[in-house]
């Protein structure tokens, strides 16, 4: 997976934005002003940080060495992965859960103007 690819597919979610507020080198990805991604596109290797459940987020810590707690983020919630050490689908599933786990929490009138419903 490309940084455009990665960034493409965090942009693509209804209602995303990409912001920089860190500076910028940091791409952070929101939506409704809430974090779902945050990567340095352009700083080898390529990583993305996306929120997780609490007990996935383990589970996938164990499972795969390219999975680590957020890199300054709550490590209970929070992943960063080394994109090119994971096949590509299993990225963009983890990209969507970030998504969808931020969304799940905004108020019922954001999410049916975004066009979200639990999957």
């Amino acid at each position: 997976m490309s940084p455009e690819d990665l960034r493409q597919s965090c942009l693509e979610r209804p209602g995303a934005v990409e912001e920089r507020p860190f500076g910028p080198d940091t791409s952070v990805f929101k939506v409704e002003g809430k974090i779902f991604a945050l990567s340095s596109l352009g700083s080898p290797p390529l990583r993305v940080s996306l929120k997780c459940e609490p007990a996935l987020a383990e589970q996938l810590r164990g499972a795969h060495p390219e999975i680590v707690p957020g890199y300054h983020l709550n490590k209970r919630h929070w992943n960063t992965i080394s994109v090119n050490g994971l096949p590509g689908a299993m990225v963009l599933d983890m990209i969507e859960d970030s998504y969808d786990l931020v969304v799940s929490a905004l108020v019922r009138r954001t999410r049916e103007r975004l066009g979200w419903e639990p999957g």
